[in-house]
């Protein structure tokens, strides 16, 4: 049954293996001068290192989206044209019918079917998110965005079990529908789906998060990299935008912090004076937004913030990692109850 399932899908894997080659060697070309204009420009930085991390991000940001939004197809299109046909296939020419009537039954035809070309998928997705991570850590610690939903996705080992994902759920919508290419489209619709539901509604609740007042006056405007150049604490919060809401004496605004690494989870926050009480007009600086950071200054006003702390970036890739490889065992599961039960 292995040597089965490797004919027919060795074409993929080939195909696959040889794309893998062709990004890595990609990867570690660029790789190797975005480390070396890193260590020339920014590692040893004595001057402007605000210009300097900026230049930098501003030669590969592009490019740096491209690769992560390659990893984060990655999985999609292994679920798409390995997952969805890897069932559907068979039932939809029949097949099936001849591999069941041999001394091969169902459940070790599906084992081989999940397991072989599963091992594969997800073998061939940890290794080139091995590749992209450590192709991005220079400008990874130039952003300090590892938290971002589109980083986040991007880095380390979440991939992998969104490739097992995937690939379960290819395979499932394929039993289910019994046709491939319908099988291929639910299961673009839903991975998809899935991957913008999960950064926004799931993944801020893995943990409860951390809760702080900051105030106002210790807020500067942050540049790239965190802000030390500007008199800041490398560590400490920093403005990343305002919002005026309202008219004269009814405005009031919004303000919107940032922290190196940290992930902010609430919203833009009201200005509160010390008695928790929102301000709203001159008091809450909305009349000066020409210069609201010199308001700032001079003001006793604060506001809350929620957060995910830096150092469980690593505690949120295991758990979402391991939300994403119960979910694929779970669909692995009821395909094996279904062959047996349902499918003929």
């Amino acid at each position: 049954m292995i040597w089965l399932t490797w004919r027919q899908y060795r074409v993929q894997t080939l195909a696959a293996l040889a794309v893998l080659a062709a990004v890595a060697t990609f990867l570690v070309f660029t790789g190797l001068q975005m480390r070396e204009a890193y260590d020339s420009t920014v590692a040893d930085c004595t001057g402007d290192c605000a210009s300097a991390k900026n230049a930098l991000v501003v030669e590969y940001q592009t490019l740096t989206y491209y690769v992560t939004s390659l990893l984060l197809a990655a999985p999609g299109i292994i679920g798409i044209f390995w997952g969805a046909p890897l069932i559907a296939r068979e039932l939809e020419t029949g097949t099936h019918r001849l591999i069941w009537n041999q001394s091969i039954g169902r459940g070790r035809w599906l084992l081989a079917k999940l397991g072989g070309v599963g091992l594969i998928a997800v073998a061939v997705t940890g290794v080139l998110s091995l590749l992209v991570t450590w192709w991005a850590a220079p400008i990874d610690r130039v952003n300090l965005d590892r938290f971002t939903a589109l980083m986040f996705s991007g880095r380390a080992i979440v991939p992998l079990g969104y490739a097992a994902f995937a690939f379960t759920l290819g395979a499932t919508a394929g039993l289910l529908i019994r046709r491939t290419v319908p099988a291929m489209a639910a299961t673009l619709v839903v991975f998809v789906a899935v991957q913008i539901f999960v950064p926004f509604a799931v993944r801020p609740h893995f943990v409860t998060p951390e809760h702080t007042d900051v105030t106002l006056k210790s807020l500067v405007m942050a540049p790239v990299g965190g802000g030390e150049e500007s008199g800041a604490p490398k560590d400490g919060w920093n403005g990343n935008h305002i919002q005026l809401k309202g008219p004269g004496d009814d405005a009031y605004l919004r303000v919107g912090v940032l922290r190196p690494g940290v992930w902010v989870v609430s919203d833009p926050a009201a200005p509160l004076d010390p008695s928790g009480q929102e301000v709203r007009g001159a008091r809450g600086c909305a009349e000066r937004m020409t210069e609201p950071f010199d308001c700032f200054a001079t003001s006793d006003l604060h506001i809350e913030v929620d957060y995910q702390p830096a150092d469980r970036y690593w505690t949120f890739q295991w758990i979402e990692t391991g939300i994403f490889l119960a979910l694929s065992g779970l669909l692995a599961g009821f395909c094996s109850w279904w062959l047996r039960r349902r499918a003929t």
